[in-house]
């Protein structure tokens, strides 16, 4: 499992490990009534539903099916960002302005609240069903040089927002999307803002928004193709939302 970690730092509780449970108070604290509300929703899972895989600590991780494997999805993504913004801040790369790490920090508390949710929430209701914790593998991001750590939050925050938009449709329970559009409105403030930190003016383009003035989506195996090279895990998703 993942361990980073940064000693004597207030950014240390975003680097924790990505298995590290939020205490109870500290999520609803964070989360609020949304992670009530969608704790009640995951009630209606059934544990014992023998469509989901049960995940292992095997190098296969399988995300199941059906909602929960939706949720599961949204789950290793959140866990992929917050694990990337926590080494981030831990030790800001030069060239980043003092307003430049405020936002970052703003992000990287973000990611880890949506890490936290998922993690609480269907461990509460379906715990039988929740991935493990996931390792990243960021040998490919140098986190010393502003360019680096910027084009990889690019990649991650349009992952992100296409992986939410893409996964809509999968849903089965309506009651899901209003969490999952709450979220994915976040991810999208923050590809806005990483997309102008790299070229003003770039935060919707046609790289993103199409010509009917909407987002883009992915599919599950697009995004997880985009994603593997960065989880150390294989990510099995053929079955999310069947």
């Amino acid at each position: 499992m993942s361990n980073i970690t940064q000693k004597g730092s207030d950014e240390a509780e975003f680097a924790k490990p990505l298995y590290t449970p939020i205490k109870r108070r500290s999520f609803f604290m964070y989360a609020g009534a949304t992670a009530g509300a969608t704790a009640l929703l995951l009630s209606g899972c059934d544990d014992d539903d023998e469509n989901v895989t049960t995940p292992t600590t095997t190098s296969t991780v399988n995300l199941g099916s059906g909602d929960v494997g939706v949720l599961n999805y949204a789950y290793a993504l959140e866990q992929l960002e917050a694990a990337f913004y926590a080494q981030v801040i831990a030790n800001f790369a030069s060239g980043f302005t003092a307003d430049e790490r405020t936002a970052l920090t703003a992000i990287a508390r973000h990611e880890a609240i949506h890490r936290d949710f998922f993690k609480t929430a269907i461990t509460g209701a379906a715990a039988s069903q929740i991935i493990p914790g996931l390792t990243p593998n960021f040998s490919a991001v140098n986190f010393s040089d502003r360019g680096s750590v910027l084009a990889t939050a690019k990649t991650f925050e349009d992952l992100g927002v296409a992986a939410y938009n893409g996964a809509g449709a999968l849903i089965q329970n309506p009651a899901y999307l209003g969490v999952a559009g709450k979220i994915v409105s976040v991810e999208a403030r923050h590809a806005a803002y990483i997309r102008d930190l790299i070229s003003n003016g770039t935060f919707a383009d046609n790289t993103t928004v199409d010509s009917n003035g909407l987002d883009k989506a992915m599919t599950v195996a697009q995004v997880l193709t985009a994603a593997q090279p960065f989880i150390r895990e294989t990510i099995n998703g053929s079955n999310v939302g069947k």
